[in-house]
């Protein structure tokens, strides 16, 4: 349970939202959006061996291989499928169909039923992002005309466990089928290649980049139309078992039509409510990242992502980032400044690992309504 960390209500609309990414199209140049570009950012290792990525010196995401090592995570239940090491002979037919023997020993499970496309079938026309694992690309599918968004992963030498972290991605992506969550339409590789290639369906906007534009001014029904969007593709995503465990604007993309799709999984995991395992809590981007993790939880549920989709929530009202803390203590106390600090109980009770560290010396008192006055009623909490 949250204590005192309730869920920012409001009713959902399903008004067309087209307008908005018209007028920005219109001066996309002029803008800060850059279809999902992403600055390179500095790298710094964890303890668990995974890697944290500091935005701006403020928010961070973290890509953890020390999480997969959980034990619990390991567990194989319906709602939480694992990779499994293939048959030799299944092996065997992947390579022949033409997967490169490196990415069938270490996934051949997420390979199932698929064959891969060619390089040459696709024409690379613009790089449209880059970050610390990968680079995207607008690129036109030759065999169909279509335009995707290809995005080249990059391994560290191979290593199956780096491997190992992109194929749950794709098992995951697999899993889901939502038009508001993005679609995985095939991978890209050959027997002889090191390199692998993600296809996906292309959108031109992001919700971040929309709402950093000087000309951009969210309406109330595109907000509730927006959040409609989000919150259904999240309850797909988790009623078939999946967290996302970042969400943030950049993450959601937008097409000329309004239509918006949850997009980069490399932090998601499969999860099984009705099962305790252990998780990583050093997930989400600082902004967006729900109390509990900052107190240390590894065992948590959805709360994560509705956590993070309230943040959104807030932001498109507001026109900018609500809570934008520097350092994970900072992020904690703006929190409690907003929402009010746990009770002298629950802290007395609870036995999350930073608990003690991060108590606030003094109580503060909930001020949600007092600092979004002048939020539409429906976007704020009954009491």
């Amino acid at each position: 349970m949250r204590p005192r960390f309730k869920k920012w209500g409001v009713f959902f609309g399903r008004e067309v939202s087209s307008g908005i990414v018209s007028e920005s199209r219109a001066s996309r140049n002029a803008t800060s959006e850059s279809n999902r570009k992403v600055e390179q950012v500095p790298v710094s290792k964890t303890d668990d061996g995974g890697v944290v990525v500091e935005n701006d010196g403020a928010q961070k995401e973290e890509k953890s291989d020390g999480e997969r090592k959980q034990k619990g995570e390991r567990r194989r239940s319906k709602a939480n499928p694992r990779l499994s090491n293939l048959p030799k002979h299944s092996r065997g037919e992947q390579v022949a169909a033409g997967w490169p023997s490196w990415l069938s020993d270490a996934c051949g499970e997420a390979l199932n039923g698929w064959i891969p496309r060619k390089a040459d079938t696709f024409e690379k026309i613009d790089k449209i992002g880059s970050g610390t694992y990968s680079n995207v690309y607008k690129a036109k599918d030759m065999v169909t005309g279509k335009i995707v968004a290809l995005k080249k992963v990059r391994f560290d030498n191979l290593e199956p466990e780096s491997v190992k972290f992109m194929a749950r991605e794709i098992l995951i992506l697999r899993r889901l089928d939502h038009p508001n969550v993005v679609k995985l339409e095939g991978l890209v590789t050959s027997r002889m290649s090191c390199s692998l290639y993600l296809v996906f369906q292309y959108m031109e906007h992001d919700l971040a980049g929309l709402a950093a534009s000087p000309i951009v001014k969210f309406s109330e029904p595109q907000v509730k139309c927006y959040m409609n969007q989000l919150l259904s593709g999240l309850e797909h995503c988790h009623n078939r078992g999946v967290l996302h465990r970042d969400i943030k604007g950049s993450n959601l993309l937008i097409d000329d039509g309004g239509v918006l799709t949850i997009a980069d999984f490399g932090l998601a995991t499969f999860f099984d409510p009705n099962r305790k395992h252990p998780m990583t809590s050093r997930v989400v981007t600082l902004w967006y990242r729900a109390p509990e993790l900052l107190l240390g939880a590894t065992d948590y549920g959805v709360g994560v992502d509705l956590w993070s989709a309230g943040c959104i929530l807030a932001e498109l009202l507001a026109g900018k980032p609500i809570m934008p803390g520097r350092t994970e203590v900072e992020q904690l106390h703006k929190i409690y400044k907003l929402c009010g600090s746990p009770s002298d109980e629950y802290w007395k009770k609870s036995k999350l690992p930073n608990a003690t560290l991060f108590r606030p010396q003094e109580p503060y008192k909930r001020r949600i309504k007092e600092t979004f006055k002048d939020f539409p009623a429906s976007s704020l909490p009954p009491h």
